[in-house]
């Protein structure tokens, strides 16, 4: 496989995003029916007017996640979670709080989002890869339009 590495790559980068795609996706389409719990959740975070966060998180994890999954405006998209995860990722689990196994719990979490940003970033820097729907906008903005058949002619 290391031999074939460069054949490789559009299919690693699909799988990339696909995997980091997935946790933003099912993350933020679960809170929509566990609402409720949702909210208790946050609150007990002391978050104030969790209502009026969690609706743009959710947009932001469904459209960021769809965006690198698809890879439509992949950079983009890939920025706004990797900004995203730093308050979440301070506030949800900040294991300097904690003790014992709920610091170990907690300190994983956030060392595991801090590892999401790294692959977010990888996409921000070297973009979607040509399995995406961003490689399929390049090369149709990219060719060179049609010449009618009399201009070749003229040319030749």
């Amino acid at each position: 496989m290391v031999l074939n590495a460069d054949r490789n790559i559009p299919k690693m980068m699909l799988v990339g995003r696909v995997l980091i795609a997935l946790i933003f996706i099912v993350s933020g389409l679960s809170k929509i029916p566990g609402w409720d719990s949702t909210v208790q959740y946050l609150a007990s975070k002391g978050l104030p007017w969790v209502p009026v966060f969690l609706f743009p998180a959710i947009f932001i994890e469904v459209v960021g996640g769809l965006s690198v999954l698809l890879g439509y405006k992949a950079r983009i998209g890939a920025l706004v979670l990797s900004l995203y995860l730093i308050p979440v990722s301070l506030v949800m689990h900040s294991f300097w709080n904690f003790t014992g196994m709920e610091f170990q719990t907690q300190l994983a979490n956030f060392m595991k989002n801090l590892a999401i940003m790294g692959g977010l970033l990888q996409i921000v820097t070297f973009g979607a890869g040509r399995i995406s729907l961003d490689y399929l906008v390049y090369r149709k903005n990219t060719q060179a339009p049609s010449q009618p058949r009399d201009r070749i002619r003229a040319v030749s």
